[in-house]
């Protein structure tokens, strides 16, 4: 093979290889949950960043700015029917979901229908559907962000996001019923 073509296939591969191979295994892993709640399937697809011994809420993470709990991609909630989250109704569809953390005061939850963007920038406010207040928790320590449902009762469920002893309870209802 003369050296061109030797070049020409080194090129070809490198840009058939995805970018991961060549930086290593990613800092923040990507995970997913999904459950039915009724007759209504919740999912949420999310990048999961480890604590690794930082201060999260109020470094990392800066008090009253809007974050997206996850990494890299924005954290994306999809609905197959509409339902309601704290009590506001939600149309089924894909959401882009956001927070603004607060000290000792309730956090304030965003759903976007920017549903397919980067946790940087926040798309704005003309593409919200839902914002509502919600007081965190505090339980164990969690090192990797998790999202999860602790609890599923016939048509309505809690969904967590929980990082560090951070805990953010959606209460979800799902009200939809076959015809």
């Amino acid at each position: 093979m003369t050296r061109c073509v030797k070049e020409l296939v080194c090129l070809m591969f490198l840009a058939w290889t995805p970018p991961a191979l060549g930086q290593g295994y990613p800092f923040s892993q990507r995970g997913s949950v999904s459950q039915d709640v009724a007759f209504t399937r919740i999912a949420i697809e999310y990048g999961r960043p480890v604590a690794r011994g930082r201060q999260l809420f109020g470094q990392l993470v800066p008090w009253d700015s809007i974050w997206h709990p996850g990494a890299d991609s924005a954290t994306r909630i999809t609905f197959d029917h509409d339902l309601l989250i704290a009590g506001y109704a939600v149309k089924a569809g894909e959401y882009s979901l956001w927070l603004i953390p607060r000290p000792n005061l309730p956090w304030t939850v965003i759903l976007n229908t920017s549903a397919h963007v980067f946790h940087k920038p926040y798309p704005g406010p003309s593409g919200d559907v839902l914002r509502f207040d919600v007081m965190p928790e505090q339980g164990a320590h969690m090192e990797t962000l998790a999202f999860y449902f602790p609890v599923v009762l016939r048509d309505e469920a809690t969904l967590r996001m929980h990082w560090g002893s951070t805990i953010v309870p959606l209460r979800i209802k799902a009200p939809y019923r076959p015809e």
